[in-house]
């Protein structure tokens, strides 16, 4: 009699928990609690996946700056080489003539030149080191957009899972 009652009660009891775990995953309109979860995610994940795109144009902006940059920084290098060039050989004219203020004049021009030099050869290394900076953004922007796009995709596929029941 004991056995009978005891497996009644088994029975009984795995039914209920059964029914008791499965109306946890439901609300009352059949659908999972977890849908409102999913949607957040889902809304969080466009939010970012739309300031890592945002992110993305700006750090390209910037690159193309840079580039720009660059590029003017060369110019001046290779004219201040020109000019000093320039210089050296009225230089060698002056001296050949005797003229001590002309010389005097191109020794400081030479003097500028290379001071110029200089300022656009350190110009030159900081916009490629921006240029370097600016790349490595835009790749982990990159990365960070594939990645909402990856969790985007997860969030609709568990959303869509989530209405259908499964």
């Amino acid at each position: 009699m004991i056995r009978r009652h005891l497996t009644h009660l088994l029975a009984l009891a795995v039914l209920g928990l059964g029914t008791s775990l499965w109306a946890q995953g439901t609300t009352n309109d059949g659908s999972s609690s977890d849908v409102k979860g999913d949607k957040k995610d889902l809304r969080h994940d466009r939010r970012d996946l739309h300031k890592d795109r945002k992110d993305i144009r700006a750090d390209r902006r910037d690159l193309n700056k840079d580039r720009v940059d660059r590029n003017k920084d060369r110019r001046d290098i290779n004219k201040d080489a020109k000019d000093l060039s320039k210089d050296r050989r009225e230089l060698r004219e002056e001296v050949k003539e005797g003229d001590k203020a002309g010389a005097a004049k191109e020794r400081a021009d030479i003097r500028h030149d290379k001071k110029d030099m200089v300022s656009d050869r350190r110009d030159l290394r900081a916009d490629n080191r921006d240029i370097h900076k600016d790349k490595r953004d835009l790749h982990n922007d990159r990365k960070d957009a594939r990645k909402d796009k990856r969790d985007i995709r997860h969030d609709r596929r568990d959303l869509h899972h989530d209405k259908q029941g499964k």
